[in-house]
Order: structure tokens, then C-alpha cells, then sequence
């Protein structure tokens, strides 16, 4: 019996590394790329960096996750906003996801292994500053505020809503279409070099090209005016400051039919300690439908902001 019982654990586990080790196959385009179209979409609970009191643990077990899914579904309940508070969108408006991801890491941030973004002190103080100076000028608000980008790759990180991403191929181009904000890059994968050093954007320039399957797309020459992440969903590195020496490097790999694995690394020595790494999942969905988010029409949010400070000025008076 022991023999008969040793001999089948022997198969099954060879059976299940066979089936481990074999790589899904993704289907091609006209041109040959590997096909990576379609709208997919990253919403998760799983907050951006590793809270504290996980501490090294990088994954959650099955039990810990659904225990997490059903406290964060308890959570979703309209409450009436705070003395003072104006209030802000009810539940209906949201769609932060209600799952965690797929891989059930404990954190977005994947390297450094303990799930935290090794920002220098510098960096932190700026973030402060400008967060506490919203009100004496747009120049203190956030990039998104002001309608202008969420960034490369903040807009890659999941917000509260419009977790949406349309992919699109042509010889020579993929197109990433990003809901929010209704923001779409270009990215060349000719081998063209990149533009010259002097020649620097908001989101910066981005080159792209194909590592087997997976879609790698390097981007550098940014201005050094924009944010990380300009979404409350990133924690405290929201409001984080880019340089102009910031290097971007993003790896799309499809997986399966169903799920395009998605992984950023982001070097600014100007800002950091050392480089970081983020890995979300992005997960297909047919039925999803984006709509044109229409960022600046009608956004009063900056004036009125400006407009309750300078009122606040002239009460003290």
C-alpha cells in the first residue's frame, strides 16, 4: 500500500509541474505582435504598499483574502460626512474593485520585498508642502486636479473609479487608452531612438518594444514637474515629485485569455533610494464600455478651491 501510495504521489506531482511549466500561448495580429487588445481593467483592493502590520508577509493565505474582501465589502456603505466635511460621491460613483488581486500579494509594490517605496526625505517634505499649500495656488494641486495627465505610470495604478484600459495595435504603434482623464500614449515599437535629451513632456518619452511576448515600453525625458501618483488609492505617495531623471520601464506580458500582467519599474535617484517595482494585474473585460471622461469641461474644483481660500483670508482679517 505504502509503495502504490508513494508511486502516485510521484505522478501527480510530476503532472503538476508539467502543467506548471507550460506557457500559454498568446494569439498574434495581422503584423505578427503578440495580441494585447481589448479593454481590460486593474480595480483591486490590494493597497498600493505593504500595511504595516503585515510586515513581511508578501501574500495572503485563501482565508485571509476572503476575510479581507468581506471586511472591505462591510466598509462600502454610504455614512453622512463628518462636521465640516462637504461630503464627497456616494458609493454608486465608485468602482475601487472588491477583490484582491489574483496572485493575493499583500501589496502592489513588489520590490522592495518589504512592499514599501524607498522615497528620500526630501521627496516626502515636497509632498508635504504642496499638499498643504492647495489653497495659494494651482501650482500646489495635483496634475490630475488640474486635468492635465495622471502620469506615466501613475496612470497605470488604480483609483476609486474609471479603472478602465483600451489597447489598440497597428504595425509600428500600440495605443494604451486610459479612462480616467481620457488620456491615450502613442508608443512607437519601429526602433526609433528616443527623442533628444532637451525634448521633455509631462509623461515623458516612450519607446516600446517587443521582448518575446511581453511588450516592454521604456520611457524617459520627463520634465520633472509631475507626480508618481496622483490618486488617494497610492497612500502617502500620492503627491510624491517626479525629476527630470526619472526612467520608467514597463512590462505587458498576456498570461492568459484573460489577464495581461502588468509590471512597472521606476528608477529616480533624485527621489529614491534605490529603484522600485509595482505588478497589478490587468484583467479583461468584454462588457465593459468607456466612455469619454471629460476632465476640464465644467471642472470648477481649482477655482472654488482658490476661491475658499482667499475667503477664508479675508474672514481672518
Amino acid at each position: 500500500m505504502f509503495i502504490r501510495v508513494a508511486i502516485f504521489l510521484v505522478i501527480l506531482i510530476a503532472s503538476t509541474s508539467a502543467q506548471s511549466s507550460k506557457q500559454w500561448t498568446p494569439p498574434r495580429i495581422a503584423d505578427g505582435q503578440p495580441d494585447l487588445q481589448g479593454v481590460w481593467t486593474n480595480a483591486t483592493i490590494t493597497p498600493f504598499e505593504r500595511p504595516a502590520e503585515l510586515s513581511n508577509k508578501a501574500f495572503l493565505t485563501e482565508k485571509e483574502a476572503a476575510e479581507l474582501e468581506k471586511k472591505s465589502a462591510q466598509n462600502k456603505v454610504d455614512r453622512p460626512p463628518a462636521a465640516g466635511d462637504v461630503g464627497n460621491y456616494n458609493q454608486v460613483w465608485f468602482d475601487s474593485g472588491t477583490k484582491v488581486v489574483g496572485t493575493r500579494q499583500t501589496s502592489l509594490v513588489v520590490d522592495p520585498p518589504d512592499g514599501k517605496v524607498p522615497v528620500k526625505p526630501a521627496a516626502e517634505a515636497k509632498r508635504d508642502y504642496d499638499l498643504a499649500h492647495i489653497g495659494d495656488s494651482y501650482e500646489h494641486m495635483s496634475v490630475w486636479d488640474r486635468c492635465i495627465t495622471r502620469g506615466v505610470p501613475g496612470r497605470m495604478f488604480p483609483a476609486g473609479y474609471n479603472n478602465a484600459y483600451q489597447i489598440v495595435q497597428s504595425p509600428g504603434y500600440v495605443t494604451i487608452m486610459s479612462e480616467m482623464i481620457h488620456d491615450a500614449r502613442v508608443i512607437p515599437i519601429d526602433g526609433r531612438p528616443h527623442a533628444p535629451a532637451e525634448v521633455r513632456s509631462w509623461d515623458g518619452d516612450s519607446r516600446g518594444h517587443w521582448d518575446g511576448n511581453t511588450l516592454v515600453v521604456d520611457t524617459t525625458n520627463f520634465n520633472g514637474k509631475g507626480w508618481i501618483a496622483t490618486s488617494a488609492a497610492t497612500g502617502r505617495i500620492k503627491g510624491i515629485p517626479e525629476s527630470e531623471a526619472l526612467h520608467v520601464v514597463e512590462r505587458f506580458t498576456r498570461t492568459d485569455a484573460d489577464t495581461i500582467r502588468y509590471e512597472v519599474t521606476i528608477d529616480d535617484p533624485n527621489v529614491y533610494t534605490k529603484s522600485w517595482k509595482v505588478s497589478i494585474p490587468l484583467t479583461r473585460d468584454a462588457e465593459y464600455v468607456v466612455y469619454e471622461y471629460a476632465c476640464q469641461e465644467g471642472n470648477a474644483a481649482v477655482e472654488n478651491i482658490l476661491r475658499g481660500a482667499r475667503a477664508k483670508e479675508q474672514a481672518a482679517r
